[in-house]
């Protein structure tokens, strides 16, 4: 027996047992499932789910479908995982910074954050924030507004929605604008490795980013209006914003949650990829020159984003898992609209199981596959 056959062999049998396994459990299924007379399929998709949900991104009530309300679900979830993965990333770099700053009071009130919210159960912590902190909000009646446009009340935060007017123009600006900025960055990093010149690159990009959508104001024909919120009252003792764009507490308190959470393991992953560059790389720096801020960005952070990127994936996929947690607030995402009410109504619990279980196999998968090209993207290579 060759070598090539007694590796093959070990795989073989793994994926013998695997399928076996796996095969074991479905007929199981399927005969309990028959004993009880339960029907498999996911025909029930289709069918109205007569029920509503407090807060979707499309329109949606209880005449849609089943698949509709999944759709609903899924929207929800990763618009908290988004702005999640966002609010999280910029506070874990700036606090991870400041974990290493000089200054004594910047350094420790960064290491009692961290030690802090990273400490105490996600869970509690969006019961905090949603109890405690929201609940605490005054009634729309009874709230000041912020910069006269902005109301923050207990049943969730009404500002200002933007109404434009000929935005497919304007859309085509800021994809005129993205194109141009790589075209620059292909350029300068070309003019850099082969005639060793600088151009201003961050300057240049983001007067392109500015300048180009301005110019749809004044020859383009786009304005921009803003839709007020107005309060209004419903009956007696009831009142409520109307217009503009409402923000529930729920989505509110979620993401504040996740976002404080996940950016202190972030700042540690910050931290240690900074920590990870050696001394010499930073006195080297120094010694021609360079400022503080030319050192982290032009020496440090480079280098340190290889050693950043992989723990940081790993957040951002703990991020998304988490979000499951909103069925605690009755925030709707997939977890409270299809793998709770809507399982309940149906019955179709492996069906539905095994469609929630895919999505966030799917939703993660995808998170991996792109922080890993970004990772390699980034990865110095030796010539």
């Amino acid at each position: 027996m060759n070598y090539k056959t007694r590796k093959i062999i070990p795989q073989l049998a793994t994926l013998l047992f695997i399928v076996l396994v796996f095969g074991f459990f479905t007929i199981n299924a399927q005969m309990n499932m028959a004993n009880r007379g339960i029907d498999f399929g996911y025909g029930f998709l289709t069918q109205e789910s007569s029920f509503d949900v407090q807060f979707s991104l499309i329109e949606y009530d209880g005449s849609h479908s089943y698949a509709r309300a999944y759709l609903v679900g899924l929207l929800n979830t990763l618009l908290v995982s988004f702005i999640g993965i966002i609010f999280s990333t910029i506070i874990g770099v700036v606090v991870g910074i400041a974990r290493l700053s000089p200054n004594f009071l910047i350094e420790k009130t960064a290491a009692v954050y961290v030690e802090f919210f990273r400490n105490i159960p996600l869970l509690l912590q969006i019961f905090f924030w949603y109890f405690a902190a929201l609940r605490a909000l005054p009634l729309p009646e009874k709230t000041e507004p912020f910069f006269g446009v902005f109301f923050l009340t207990i049943k969730g935060l009404y500002m200002p929605a933007f109404i434009w007017n000929n935005l497919d123009i304007f859309l085509y600006s800021i994809i005129a604008s993205i194109i141009s900025i790589i075209s620059i960055r292909i350029y300068a990093k070309s003019l850099r490795e082969k005639q060793g010149k600088q151009i201003p690159v961050f300057t240049t990009s983001l007067s392109i980013l500015i300048l180009l959508p301005l110019l749809t104001f004044l020859v383009g024909g786009v304005t921009l209006d803003f839709e007020i919120p107005v309060l209004k009252q419903l009956a007696k003792t009831a009142f409520i914003y109307d217009g503009g764009v409402s923000i529930p507490p729920e989505l509110i308190a979620l993401t504040l949650a996740l976002s404080l959470y996940t950016a202190t393991f972030i700042a540690e992953c910050v931290r240690a990829g900074i920590q990870g560059v050696s001394k010499g790389q930073k006195e080297a720096a120094a010694s021609i020159g360079l400022t503080t801020n030319q050192i982290l960005k032009l020496v440090i952070m480079p280098q340190a984003l290889r050693i950043i990127i992989p723990p940081t994936t790993n957040q951002y996929l703990n991020l998304t898992k988490n979000s499951s947690l909103a069925a605690a607030i009755a925030y709707p995402d997939l977890v409270l609209v299809f793998a709770g009410t809507a399982m309940m109504q149906t019955g179709r619990a492996i069906e539905i199981v095994s469609i929630t279980m895919l999505t966030y196999l799917s939703i993660s998968l995808s998170i991996s596959v792109l922080m890993n090209w970004y990772n390699k993207k980034i990865a110095i290579k030796e010539k």
